[in-house]
């Protein structure tokens, strides 16, 4: 990922154009694996408290734990592949993502189990920014937009139908391994991977200089540690001292990052984020929409998962089958998606988070009233997501040169992260803390704020350019 702030030249062994797909295949199989992994726990949720007896901050960090060292970790990694090649990095991190994967299926404890999936987002955050950088350095112009548009949506599907995948590897039960099929049912995708990608993947790095931030990628590490760890503890340990210590240090650890990163930019050094990215509206606001977006996603799916299970007492199959209903809007916007958006360009994004707000607050007021009612409600958010997922990433990254396409994956890969680990952790709170009146209180109660953040998002998409001006530098 060149994060230097002058250009720098990209060595890339360009594939022909047939195998630019076999390339495709691979890195957006990885991609769609990775975020499904966030997902499909969600609805295994209830299914790991029973069997491992954890408790409800033991169960957030199964999810929170993944999405915190995925976002650790990714910028660092993406500066690694960088230096030392992107494939290299990427095939690395997929043999040390599929290990870890097993780790999760046969995790005897939760502990043991919350320690696999650190190591697994550890592992899916090396994979990441290779994943996109590749991509932005092997397509260009309209291809390389299009390319984009079709990683936004992979993630998009990953995350509706996640659930609906793990619900049936749950009740599959296959030699009564339960939710441990999750996790294992990654070792045959990740082998098959594997033995694909010195073929189907190009090598590439930047020419830029081989300087790494150390000190700035600790600051990040640790800067989000103090953050989510007393969001996800604080609660169950009746908010003490440390837990508001170890928010003002998260504070004032990521307030020191971004000022050495900006010290170290204005000295000509290599920092570990291309703040000249930032001076680009349409890249700023996109990345500050797509934290908030996932911030909400990650959440909204958690808490629909516990509430169709343990609140309405449905299977995992029938909870993931609702699910379904999220993914035909999904789909519906897909389809309808581009030629909706080639007339009224970015204003689609807008669109869609009033329909997501509109969605959760119709989830709101029917939470109570079965299982029926909440169909209209969760179509609604449904077309919401597709109408914002197909289209944030292309045009977020549209305009940023391929000098830069590594040093925009790490960012948006970052916020995507981020924004869901903290999402869980915040959203948690409201949850967790609310269950005292029920299940259908509590869920109403954590959607209220989702209302307010989709009316945000959809002020802060007004500010994303028009597809015309997002042309490549």
């Amino acid at each position: 990922m060149a994060t230097h702030a002058e250009p720098v030249s990209e060595t890339v062994s360009a594939p022909a154009s047939p195998a630019r797909w076999g390339m495709l295949l691979v890195l957006l199989s990885c991609d769609f694996m990775v975020t499904l992994d966030f997902f499909v726990a969600n609805v295994a949720i209830p299914s790991i408290q029973r069997d491992l007896g954890a408790g409800h901050a033991q169960v957030q960090f199964v999810v929170v734990g993944y999405g915190l060292a995925y976002a650790a970790g990714l910028i660092t990694w993406g500066r690694l592949g960088d230096i030392h090649g992107r494939r290299r990095l990427f095939a690395l991190g997929l043999g040390l993502f599929t290990a870890a994967s097993v780790a999760c299926g046969l995790a005897p404890t939760a502990p043991l189990l919350v320690l696999a999936r650190v190591a697994q987002g550890l592992a899916a955050g090396l994979m990441a920014p290779q994943v996109l950088a590749i991509l932005g350095t092997g397509f260009t112009g309209a291809r390389r937009a299009r390319v984009f548009a079709i990683a936004g949506l992979s993630k998009g599907v990953a995350a509706v139908f996640g659930q609906l995948i793990g619900g049936l590897l749950i009740a599959a039960d296959a030699g009564g391994l339960g939710w441990r099929l999750c996790f294992l049912v990654n070792l045959p995708i990740g082998v098959a991977a594997l033995a694909m990608t010195p073929r189907a993947v190009p090598e590439s790095r930047s020419g830029g200089s081989t300087r790494l931030d150390g000190r700035g990628a600790v600051l990040v590490a640790l800067g989000l540690v103090a953050l989510v760890l007393p969001l996800v503890e604080g609660r169950e340990r009746g908010w003490p001292v440390w837990s508001w210590v170890s928010l003002a240090l998260a504070a004032a650890l990521l307030a020191l990052c971004v000022a050495r990163q900006r010290r170290l930019t204005a000295l000509g050094g290599t920092p570990l984020v291309d703040v000249n990215l930032f001076r680009d509206n349409a890249f700023t606001f996109g990345a500050v929409i797509t934290t908030l977006f996932y911030a909400a996603m990650g959440a909204f799916l958690l808490v629909l998962a516990v509430y169709l299970q343990d609140g309405l007492g449905l299977s995992p199959v029938e909870s993931g089958l609702l699910y379904t209903v999220i993914g035909a809007g999904f789909f519906a916007m897909t389809l309808c998606g581009p030629a909706i958006f080639a007339r009224i360009g970015s204003r689609l994004v807008v669109l869609g988070a009033l329909v997501l707000a509109a969605g959760w607050a119709a989830l709101a007021l029917t939470a109570t009233a079965g299982v029926l009612a909440l169909l209209p409600a969760l179509l609604a958010c449904g077309l919401g997501m597709g109408m914002v997922m197909s289209q944030l990433t292309a045009l977020t990254i549209a305009a940023v040169p391929a000098r830069r396409a590594g040093a925009a994956s790490g960012v948006l890969n970052t916020a995507v992260q981020v924004g869901s680990a903290v999402g869980v952790a915040l959203v948690g709170i409201v949850f967790y803390g609310s269950l005292s009146g029920g299940y259908p209180g509590a869920l109403a109660a954590s959607l209220v704020g989702m209302v307010a953040l989709g009316l945000v998002l959809a002020a802060l998409a007004r500010r994303l350019p028009h597809p015309s001006t997002a042309t490549d530098k």
